[in-house]
């Protein structure tokens, strides 16, 4: 076991804790003093200077704060006899293009009371030394979390990836397919559960009647930059297709696209490969797909590809820091068949909800989420359409 664990680079913990968490005992869901721990971490966050400069990094401190939690707690925790614990060892694979989401799923082990061993990203994202340094910090004042919290990086590793497999109850994977089919290739054992988290997908659909009538386009320009910009579009929930309804669409798309041209012009740190990598993909997309073009535009910072027609084939073509899809939407069952693949996660709509009600309740396999535009990335303890709540803790039936 320790020749093996030589192969791996503790951020947070060593090799002596981790042997011991074997032995740990699991925490009840919420325990008081994880939440009292992570309010810390949350203040340390806020009083930094450096998470200014993330607004990924303030978002995640605005989520661990003691009233996020505590509602949290209110709406997750069942008030019933019996008793809940975590399950045990989570053993969790974080992506590697996404900088904070380690930190979001060692929150969800903690909260729901389990020992957690992290791997981070192998790529030193700034993030990750913001949160780690806060949490390292935090763990002085609470000395009995430390066998709850292991943060820990390693270069693609089999042997690795069997011995920690072998001790976790639980196994969460949000790498992707890729990463998924290499993990499933080391054994859990019997007892232990798996999380994946696939490739996703998800889209916009905006009302342009809606949009046309609002005050604030450049807040709702904002909103649809820290959706899609803000990870360059590779988080599953960044919109990669824009449905527009509604009449004045024309309209609707030019006032939007200059709004959001005007922000990303101004904030976006745009390098020349991605402008590369994106024509590239555009044409690929073009080129194979039928009855599509692409708009023109005033330079390489917003791809706009218009589609006649609609299907979930259209999400084969994946393309980053800004590339996006549009389809004029006068029914919304004419995106069914977009939102019947599995792969589709998330919809972020301005406008009517109700108006969404026809698709959402046809018996679509896809969607697992439906929230305003500038909510796609907001996390929750209900992801993918995984209880995690109740996926990461046991019950003790008492009768």
């Amino acid at each position: 076991m320790k020749k093996i664990l030589n192969k791996v680079d503790f951020l947070i913990g060593d090799l002596e804790l981790l042997s011991q968490c074997l032995t740990q005992s699991s925490r009840k869901p919420f325990d008081d003093e994880v939440c009292e721990f992570l309010n810390a971490v949350s203040k340390k966050l806020m009083k930094n200077p450096a998470s200014r400069n993330y607004s990924d990094v303030v978002t995640f401190a605005f989520w661990i704060r003691k009233a996020s939690v505590d509602q949290l707690k209110l709406r997750l925790v069942k008030k019933d006899s019996n008793i809940h614990l975590g399950r045990g060892i989570a053993f969790h694979i974080a992506p590697s293009n996404v900088p904070c989401n380690f930190a979001y799923s060692l929150v969800i082990g903690l909260l729901t009371g389990n020992i957690n061993i992290v791997r981070v990203p192998s790529k030193n994202f700034e993030q990750i030394k913001i949160i780690t340094e806060a949490l390292m910090e935090s763990l002085r004042q609470f000395v009995q979390l430390e066998h709850y919290i292991f943060l820990i990086r390693y270069d693609r590793d089999k042997e690795v990836n069997d011995l920690l497999s072998s001790v976790a109850d639980t196994r969460i994977v949000w790498g992707g397919d890729t990463t998924i089919r290499e993990l499933r290739k080391s054994e859990l054992s019997p007892r232990a559960m798996e999380i994946t988290f696939a490739d996703r997908y998800s889209l916009a659909i905006i009302n342009s009647q809606t949009y046309l009538a609002a005050s604030v386009k450049s807040k709702i320009a904002e909103d649809f930059y820290n959706d899609t910009y803000l990870t360059d579009q590779n988080a599953c929930t960044s919109p990669r297709i824009v449905i527009w309804t509604g009449e004045d669409k024309d309209e609707a798309k030019k006032v939007f696209w200059e709004h959001l041209h005007h922000l990303v012009a101004e904030k976006y740190n745009f390098q020349p490969v991605q402008g590369i990598n994106k024509l590239t993909e555009a044409y690929l997309a073009v080129i194979n797909l039928k009855d599509a073009y692409i708009e023109n535009s005033y330079d390489n910072l917003i791809i706009r590809i218009k589609l006649s027609k609609i299907d979930s084939h259209v999400m084969n073509y994946k393309g980053n820091s800004g590339l996006f899809f549009e389809y004029d939407c006068n029914d919304i069952m004419e995106i069914r068949n977009l939102c019947n693949d599995s792969r589709c996660q998330t919809v972020g709509y301005l406008g009517k909800l109700t108006d969404l009600y026809p698709l959402i309740n046809s018996g679509i396999k896809g969607v697992d989420r439906v929230v305003p535009i500038g909510k796609t990335m907001d996390f929750d303890l209900i992801w993918d359409g995984y209880d995690l709540m109740a996926m990461l803790t046991r019950v003790i039936s008492l009768t």
